[in-house]
């Protein structure tokens, strides 16, 4: 319930703020054109022709390696063209955690072998990308770097924490419920940052 409080919350802010921003003549660009919307579309795109096994351990590995990279890939754009100072160490923070997660999910997919089918669990996780395509596709971007840096990684984060939920749901494999707990909690809080970050600089 927080988590889905937090989502809304972070929603708002980007839609209102945006939207100010356009009446005050800041033109809004259009998706195909937006260079950080083309990294979350790309990210998308991987996940969606993921083979599934209905395996938890399997597909949520999987999945969460793409969707790490995806972050990384956001902030490191972020890294290269963005300006503010706060809103790089927070992309600088991104890929200092997820970059070593992802090498630990090659370790950890390399160990198993298909040996569970929960497709409820398959159900979960498909339902909890559609509503992340489904946010970022509401989304009002400007081609700020900043601006879409942080607007996007809102709904980046609230992605990764439905899926690592889902997991700890259906999950049985000790080493994905701990990085699923480590997750769900700074993420949170990054989301709240990045919210109070946009309402802050009036985005």
């Amino acid at each position: 319930m927080k988590n889905r409080f937090l989502t809304l919350v972070g929603f708002m802010v980007v839609l209102l703020s945006a939207c100010s921003k356009d009446d005050n003549g800041i033109t809004l660009q259009k998706h195909d054109d937006n260079k950080m919307m083309t990294l979350m579309h790309q990210m998308m795109s991987k996940m969606d022709t993921m083979q599934r096994t209905n395996d938890p351990e399997i597909d949520f590995a999987r999945m969460m390696k793409m969707h790490h990279q995806g972050a990384i890939d956001m902030a490191n754009l972020e890294l290269q063209e963005g300006k503010n100072d706060s809103l790089k160490r927070t992309a600088q923070k991104i890929i200092n955690e997820q970059q070593p997660e992802i090498q630990q999910l090659t370790t950890i997919l390399a160990s198993l072998t298909v040996d569970n089918s929960d497709p409820s669990f398959t159900m979960e996780q498909m339902d909890n990308m559609m509503k992340g395509g489904k946010a970022a596709d509401i989304q009002l971007i400007t081609g700020d770097i900043d601006n879409d840096f942080a607007t996007l990684m809102i709904i980046h984060h609230q992605s990764a924490i439905d899926n690592a939920s889902a997991y700890l749901h259906h999950g049985n494999n000790a080493q994905l419920k701990t990085m699923s707990n480590n997750i769900v909690m700074p993420q949170t809080k990054e989301i709240e940052e990045l919210a109070d970050w946009l309402k802050a600089n009036k985005r």
